[in-house]
């Protein structure tokens, strides 16, 4: 009887933990939003999400090793807090953003709530993806997104493991085009919990299930490939909430024979990069942080299979 409660709790979960996340969690902050509740309330929503991550990647892990602290846990909180707070900082300035941008009349208020979170997912998600594929070729960028490559376990929290500079780049590429055309703050505020949601499911340790959707929907199976450490070979995969823009820039690979370790994660060309936060701080701005990009670093690995 145990074994079979275990292996229904192990069931439910791989093929529930992403629905819970992306429609329940996520549709929960969407009730809420129309429904007029502060938003602090949003914060709570995220810390069930974030309580049922770490659950999850217990219950089905994709490798065991990777639950286990490596002197990384408290920096990677440190990196959350503090990315998660400019995202957070972001969506507050909107209204004084608004009030200094001239902005034209054009956002969709007219649309369901849901219709309007689900276009602004989709714009921040191209402008996104355009800065982080220019990351892997941009020396400077590469620089600062080194940072997030140096991990060598995947697990929910190290989704916010950047460089604070980086991060606010990328936010930027996905927020400001829509704050040109009049983003309203209850959308930015469902958007913002939107992406830390994204961002634990795509650096997930748990190996769940989502079938044929994970050639559309950026999560860990398809992510993982972007991690691996080789030069040129993670330059795939860029989208943080679809893939379509890859299928778009041919950039999409996948390969079910592929099985991931910690050996095949990080920096190839700088197997000794700091671990400590401060360290990482200021690493791109040493002569040692030096990098002219991903896709020049060497040495080199075969490419997984690519498809288009």
């Amino acid at each position: 009887m145990h074994n079979l409660t275990g292996t229904a709790i192990r069931a439910i979960t791989r093929y529930g933990y992403v629905p819970f996340m992306l429609l329940g969690l996520n549709g929960t902050a969407i009730a809420l939003t129309v429904a007029g509740t502060p938003k602090f309330w949003l914060l709570a929503v995220l810390a069930v999400a974030i309580a049922t991550s770490f659950l999850a990647e217990r219950v089905i892990p994709y490798d065991r090793s990777w639950n286990h602290d490596r002197a990384d846990s408290a920096r990677d909180r440190v990196h959350a807090a503090v990315n998660e707070a400019l995202i957070l900082t972001s969506v507050t300035a909107i209204p004084l953003l608004a009030g200094i941008i001239p902005a034209p009349e054009i956002w969709p208020s007219s649309w369901p709530f849901i219709a309007q979170v689900s276009a602004a997912i989709l714009v921040a998600d191209l402008g996104i993806t355009l800065v982080h594929r220019a990351s892997h070729h941009v020396g400077m960028l590469w620089r600062l997104h080194a940072v997030h490559h140096s991990i060598t376990r995947m697990y929910g929290l190290n989704g916010l493991m950047k460089h604070p500079l980086h991060q606010s780049v990328e936010m930027t590429a996905g927020v400001a085009p829509l704050i040109l055309i009049g983003l309203p703050v209850d959308v930015a505020s469902v958007l913002a919990l939107a992406v830390a949601i994204q961002l634990l499911l795509q650096h997930s340790n748990a190996d769940y299930r989502i079938g044929p959707a994970k050639h559309l929907l950026a999560l860990n199976e398809g992510h993982r490939f972007h991690h691996l450490k080789w030069a040129g070979v993670g330059d795939v995969n860029f989208g943080l909430f679809t893939l379509l823009w890859d299928h778009l820039m041919h950039t999409h690979a996948y390969d079910p024979a592929r099985r991931f370790d910690s050996t095949q994660l990080g920096i190839a060309a700088k197997p000794h990069f700091p671990s400590g936060y401060l360290q990482q701080m200021r690493y791109p701005f040493t002569a040692d942080g030096r990098c002219d990009s991903a896709s020049a670093a060497t040495p080199s690995s075969p490419a997984v299979n690519t498809t288009h």
